[in-house]
């Protein structure tokens, strides 16, 4: 048998290590997989319109190639759409183009051709370039990440303040380029700033992720997406935040910008092509446009035009205009609705291996086997539910294949062993007692399935009652339902503890009152220590959690707890359906009545003679009353337990004066009786026992009744 349960522990902690070895290891088959299945959430989730509203794409389109013939065009048709997007009032124009070559078509360039002499020859290159400076514009352009040759070596300026923190020395994260494809030095020069847009796919040939920054000689460059949005933020730097694993986030004003620890921002897609606003550039060109659909908003200029082989492949459709990928990227930072892999997200994804290979490896162990098909489903279901769930709601991207890989592997090994160690027979027996008995006893009951334990019988046992005094004040001021089940859960897990570490069965739960029993269904040892025991630890227990719960703000929690020891009936009790093992009868009822009794007598804890006489232990008592209480002919002495006498407390000459006092009242000398009494209040701390007899004195000796003197009557 300890081999058997050895071997349950081992086998899903190897499926996990071999789950996880390979996620770290053999990355790269798994990873196209799991961002296939990514592609289609995305699907699931369908279109979804920008949150923010703040981007349009000026679209270099089939209608204006058609109308401007082939690209390039002459540069006076661009700066004249400059100047229409300007006086429009957009907040930024960003090029998703590079103007590496002159203009062909400029005049000037043709008279040079053929040596022809003239002033004021109009130059195409010269008038965009003042029609750059002259507007918000940012240029694009793109970095050469292999060393080529015959590469351009140059580096744009740019305006971006970047500062780094918690960089490690010597280490970078950062993409490096080796080159770069720059627009042609009379434009370069004349725009206030620029942006890369380089696309980079992975290895699936999808862009599902773009770099914010570049690393290029020693400088660091924004792409045109974050460039665009700086200026549009009228901002100067940009921070870069790192932790141990590499680039946690970016800064850019009040956006926080989550990356990967590379500095690339994982696109949140909004649906397919032209889910954002697209003019086509003719319009713009013509002033035949809604100015509302442009005003204070960052313009992209780039192409939708097959022909211009601006064309890239996302996870919602192969033929995605480059140029919108910025604008979503765009959106997704100005609504700070991201997609991210944390650095953290690492970790996470192997705990989550570890944690589905385990969950689920003993769950099909412990489920009747037509029920495996159906947990396998539903729990697959719920598992991609919430890595759905996590990825839209929350932007966090966990891997999806290997939660998938765990648990199908886990199930199917599972059954396997199952099997092999005739798990399924020890299930049905399971099963048979799991309708019958308490979930505190099943095991015990298992162990003796033959000796019926499970009869109806009359027996001995040791009975339990605790409730929170004032519980009703305490929700008034704990007024939400999630806060006070936190609230009410910090008090019962220490005390339920406490109760099964001491061989007791919680019997129920009855809002914030706990019954709990001893000697039931087996015959337990000294049960009514081990109930007074769990009665004391708790109180002590208690005083504990009062300091942690005051530091919290939180109510203080005083109980009361009842503890009685006779013959109750035990045995199953419920519907043919349903039933619960548990015990009846008026020693249960007495148990719940004693509880009661000690906010009368300001107790915290009361038991009856009958537990008292049981006692092997040896404690510290405090003689309460002989009462009647409602549905018992017979009275009962009740006893409060201060403690154990090893844990004997300074009370020796309160309580000697305090049975004098008793021994009086018993004897009919009320007039001495309620001297001590008085005393007893006045020169120690004063409780309600004394106030209560005092009471009982004076009613007495007033009216000259001795009749109820001994016996009291509680409902």
């Amino acid at each position: 048998m300890l081999k058997k349960n050895y071997n349950f522990i081992i086998i899903p902690l190897l499926i996990a290590s071999f789950i996880s070895s390979i996620y770290i290891y053999v990355p790269n088959l798994p990873s196209s997989i799991d961002s296939r299945l990514r592609d289609f959430m995305f699907t699931l989730r369908g279109e979804i319109k920008p949150k923010s509203d703040s981007v349009a794409i000026v679209d270099i389109d089939e209608k204006s190639l058609q109308t401007f013939g082939q690209w390039p065009w002459s540069r006076d048709i661009l700066s004249k759409i400059l100047y229409n997007l300007t006086s429009a009032e957009v907040a930024v124009i960003g090029f998703d183009i590079v103007f590496a070559e002159e203009d062909r078509t400029s005049p000037h360039k043709i008279f040079k051709k053929f040596d022809i002499k003239q002033k004021n020859i109009p130059n195409f290159d010269l008038d965009f370039s003042q029609a750059i400076a002259n507007t918000p514009t940012i240029l694009g352009y793109q970095f050469e990440l292999t060393n080529k040759k015959y590469i351009n070596k140059n580096a744009p300026s740019i305006q971006t303040i970047f500062i780094e923190k918690n960089k490690k020395q010597g280490e970078n994260y950062l993409i490096t380029a080796q080159g770069t494809i720059l627009n042609i030095p009379i434009l370069q020069d004349s725009s206030y700033s620029s942006g890369f847009f380089n696309n980079i796919p992975d290895d699936t040939g999808i862009i599902r992720s773009i770099p914010l920054i570049i690393s290029y000689e020693d400088e660091i460059y924004p792409s045109l997406s974050l460039e665009t949005l700086r200026i549009g933020l009228g901002i100067n730097k940009i921070y870069i935040n790192y932790d141990e694993n590499g680039i946690k986030n970016l800064q850019v004003g009040d956006f926080m910008i989550p990356t990967d620890r590379y500095g690339r921002l994982l696109i949140n897609f909004r649906g397919k092509e032209k889910t954002f606003k697209y003019i086509s550039a003719l319009d713009i060109y013509n002033n035949s446009f809604n100015k509302e659909d442009i005003t204070n908003k960052i313009i992209l200029i780039g192409t939708s035009a097959a022909a211009l082989m601006d064309l890239r492949a996302t996870p919602f459709e192969s033929i995605f205009p480059g140029v919108e990928i910025h604008a979503n990227a765009i959106d997704n930072i100005i609504s700070q609705d991201f997609l991210y892999k944390a650095s953290w997200v690492e970790g996470v994804n192997i705990v989550i291996i570890f944690v589905l290979s385990f969950f689920t490896f003993f769950v099909i162990r412990k489920i009747p086997i037509w029920l495996t098909p159906i947990f396998t489903i539903l729990f697959l279901f719920v598992t991609i539910y919430y890595i759905y769930y996590l990825m839209f709601n929350t932007g966090v991207v966990l891997n999806i294949l290997f939660p998938i890989f765990s648990i199908i592997l886990s199930g199917i090994i599972s059954l396997i062993i199952g099997y092999f160690y005739e798990i399924k027979k020890k299930e049905e027996i399971k099963n048979k007692f799991a309708s019958k008995v308490s979930k505190d006893v099943m095991e015990e009951l298992l162990k003796n399935i033959d000796d019926n334990s499970l009869k109806a019988q009359n027996k001995e046992v040791s009975i339990f009652f605790s409730d929170i005094r004032g519980f009703t004040n305490i929700s008034e001021k704990i007024n939400k339902p999630e806060l006070l089940i936190k609230y009410l859960n910090q008090y019962m897990t220490p005390m339920s503890k406490i109760i099964i570490k001491n061989n007791g069965t919680i019997d129920k739960y009855i809002g914030d009152s706990i019954m709990a029993y001893w000697n039931a269904p087996f015959d337990i040892d000294n049960h009514a220590d081990k109930a007074v025991i769990s009665a004391l630890e708790q109180l002590e227990e208690l005083k504990k959690l009062n300091i942690i719960l005051k530091d919290l703000d939180q109510p203080q929690i005083n109980i009361g707890i009842g503890i009685t020891t006779g013959i109750a009936t035990v045995g199953e009790i419920g519907s043919i359906g349903r039933s619960d093992y548990t015990i009846i009868g008026d020693n249960v009822n007495l148990g719940s009545r004693i509880e009661s009794l000690c906010k009368f007598y300001g107790c915290n804890l009361i038991i009856s003679e009958n537990t008292k006489e049981k006692l092997k232990e040896n404690y510290i008592f405090r003689y309460l009353d002989f009462v009647q209480v409602k549905g018992k002919e017979i009275p009962i002495k009740l006893w409060e337990v201060i403690s154990l006498e090893n844990d004997y407390k300074n009370i020796n000459n309160e309580l000697e004066k305090y049975s004098q006092a008793i021994k009086e009242f018993e004897n009919k000398e009320l007039k001495k009786a309620l001297a001590i009494f008085y005393e007893l209040n006045t020169e120690y701390e004063k409780k309600k026992i004394y106030d209560i007899y005092i009471h009982r004195c004076e009613e007495f000796i007033k009216n000259k009744n001795f009749s109820l003197l001994h016996k009291h009557e509680f409902k």
